[in-house]
């Protein structure tokens, strides 16, 4: 979440730069926000210190540099850089928007506070400003202040379903139930086919009783919402108040599979399995419960008395005890613990144990005050009240309230789940590890490059280009000096030119970049990595540039970016040249199709990613892609067809988009 708030921010920036006389500090700033779109935050910072170390006064850098901290979750950092931004410049809005998310994170409420106030008397109509503002105020328990704040946001943006949201958690702690069943249902109207507004309402209907219509909600956010364990495990709550305890802990499955190391979902799966004589499972869920909360005596008591139920005494003689230990006053243990002991022949211990529950008995019925539990099915996960070890267990009020607590963000757009395509293929050195989908890019050609050693590393072909660390950051400014000497003694290798091309690439200095391919080709015209590497370059370039309808994104000094389908063209030439040239190279056809589909040709696109499966038919990038494509094109059916071919190979987002499109249809 907080990349994509930082994303839209700092792209969103309309910062007045001032006419720079000096030769590089307008394209070293603008490499450094390069560095700082395409994620490579460390490298982006070395760019902006050389931007503030040669012109201090400039507000632009400081802000620049704040955010790629905020990134590196340099919280003071940021805050520091924005307060020097602010000092040169008081008049930029988002500068306060930074700076105030860098303050809630680190607990000052009231220093944001502040910020956001001061952005929104710059930008008044901005929700982004709003929405934070008041996720502090609730952070403060400021429920007064935070319904007028959601009050004004809404007379702004009536249709931003999020603000409908917070005021339905604001008029709960204003015990306004009515009010609060008002704004989930006006938030279901504007963004029925969001998660969030089914989950609240179904919220308040568990409130109020209405289990059947709680589950009702819960159903169609499920259908909506990604892998969301915590949907299941209220759903499973739901469904246990109906006493459904099959489907309860069949949600309590599904959320386990979704989130393996959920705590509520195993301690209450547990307590199902052993409601219905599953033991040996039920004793596997607080066995898990255990090695993450060692001294939970809830879980150890309801894990002795299966221990005791399967035979195993001296497993539950054990747990009992360090319940007795942790509650000498708990009574139901030294009665199981007797029993226990009398089951191995340990009389001695078992009179013990019988004589404190005969002395309690007999305090008990002299006593008015007596140790009971309340008559709820449920406890909070708090509650360490042993008498209450067979209820199912729920999150305490601020665990089920952190939602909103920690969804801040900057403007709206970020609310909506972003259907976008897999990104394109490039050839660099280096790769981000994906744990779940661990594919091999392969292609002849590429792999007699590395044989031959042509370059200083190893060539990868990818679609999942990982950030450079300092180390490597400085081993390809070095790289380039040394190649650059290398190329003004033998100035004819082409490759010597490809090289230093790929260098000027990874350290984000696109012009370099694209001059050094140029004279490759000219001395190499069949070399058709440059080709690919050029367009690959020329994409990216247009990707920082281009203005989306959606994020409002604006990246040249106050100027609209002017992009066209002409500049598309180009690009495409380039991969058709790759083609010509390797007509087997999988990743032109792929990355055509891309660009084809930005181009809106669409039936061109599928064309290419018919050709991507016939060459490679398990590149699960490619279902993907056309999938999205079909869909564009109204071919639902097929489009849904090749979206879980993709799930199936390993893109787990294409499920959730599959749900969106079947909710839709129906």
């Amino acid at each position: 979440m907080i990349k994509k708030l930082l994303y839209i921010l700092y792209i969103g920036m309309i910062y007045p730069l001032s006419a720079l006389s000096q030769i590089n500090t307008d394209r070293v700033m603008t490499i450094g926000k390069n560095a700082l779109y395409f994620e490579d935050y460390v490298l982006s910072i070395q760019y902006f210190n050389q931007v503030i170390n040669a012109k201090p006064y400039l507000a632009e850098p400081y802000f620049f540099r704040g955010l790629a901290k905020v990134n590196l979750d340099d919280f003071q950092g940021a805050e520091s850089d924005c307060t020097e931004s602010i000092k040169r410049n008081p008049f930029v809005a988002n500068t306060y928007q930074i700076r105030g998310f860098s303050r809630i994170r680190q607990d000052r409420f009231d220093d944001a506070i502040a910020d956001y106030r001061k952005a929104i008397s710059i930008d008044p109509e901005n929700e982004g400003y709003w929405h934070n503002l008041v996720l502090c105020r609730i952070q403060k328990k400021d429920y007064e202040t935070a319904r007028v704040e959601l009050d004004s946001l809404i007379k702004i943006s009536p249709k931003y379903s999020e603000a409908y949201l917070m005021r339905t958690e604001v008029s709960l702690k204003m015990k306004d139930t009515l009010q609060a069943m008002t704004d989930a249902d006006k938030a279901i109207e504007i963004d029925r086919y969001s998660p969030s507004p089914w989950v609240s309402r179904a919220m308040l209907f568990m409130q109020r009783g209405k289990y059947a219509d709680a589950e009702s909600d819960l159903d169609e956010a499920a259908r909506l919402s990604m892998k969301n364990a915590g949907v299941y495990i209220n759903r499973a709550l739901a469904r246990y108040y109906q006493n459904n305890l099959r489907g309860a802990m069949s949600d309590y499955d599904i959320a386990i599979g979704i989130d393996k190391y959920n705590f509520v979902g195993h301690y209450n799966r547990g307590l199902l399995r052993a409601q219905v004589g599953d033991d040996n499972r039920a004793i596997e869920d607080f066995d898990f419960v255990l090695s993450v909360e060692p001294d939970n005596m809830m879980a150890a008591f309801n894990r002795g008395l299966l221990r005791d139920r399967i035979g195993d005494y001296s497993g539950a003689i054990q747990d009992y005890t360090s319940v007795i230990d942790e509650y000498p006053n708990f009574i139901p243990g030294y009665q199981y613990r007797a029993a226990a002991y009398r089951e191995i022949g340990s009389l001695q211990q078992a009179d013990a144990d019988e004589v404190v529950v005969l002395k309690s008995q007999l305090e008990a019925n002299n006593s008015k005050n007596r140790n009971s539990s309340s008559k709820d099915k449920t406890r909070k996960k708090s509650d360490k009240n042993m008498n209450n070890y067979r209820k199912i267990m729920v999150a305490d009020s601020d665990e089920s309230e952190s939602k909103y607590k920690t969804n801040y963000r900057g403007r709206v757009q970020d609310n909506n789940v972003n259907i976008l395509p897999q990104p394109m293929f490039a050839m660099t050195y280096y790769e981000r590890k994906d744990e779940v989908r661990r594919q091999i890019n392969f292609y002849d050609g590429i792999a007699r490059i590395n044989e031959k050693r042509l370059l200083p590393h190893k060539l990868l072909l990818t679609n999942q280009e990982a950030a450079l660390s300092e180390k490597q950051i400085a081993e390809h400014f070095n790289s380039i000096n040394n190649l650059s000497a290398v190329i003004e003694k033998n100035p004819d290798d082409a490759m010597n030119y490809y090289a230093r091309a790929l260098d000027f690439y990874l350290v984000q200095d696109f012009d370099n970049a694209l001059k050094d391919i140029d004279e490759c080709i000219k001395r190499k015209a069949d070399f058709y990595p440059a080709y690919f590497t050029r367009a690959v370059i020329h994409y990216k370039e247009l990707e920082y540039r281009r203005r989306e309808d959606r994020f409002d994104l604006i990246v040249s000094d106050n100027k609209t970016a002017q992009v066209n389908s002409i500049d598309y063209a180009k690009i495409r030439d380039d991969f058709d040249k790759v083609i010509e040239l390797a007509p087997d190279f999988v990743y032109a056809y792929y990355n055509r199709a891309n660009i084809l589909t930005i181009m809106k040709d669409y039936r061109g696109a599928v064309n290419d990613y018919d050709k991507v499966l016939e060459l490679e038919p398990n590149m699960a990038d490619a279902y993907f892609n056309r999938g999205l494509t079909h869909v564009f094109l109204g071919n639902s059916k097929l489009g849904i067809q090749d979206l879980s071919k993709a799930g199936e190979l390993g893109i787990y987002s294409a499920y959730s988009i599959i749900k969106r499109f079947t909710v839709k249809e129906k």
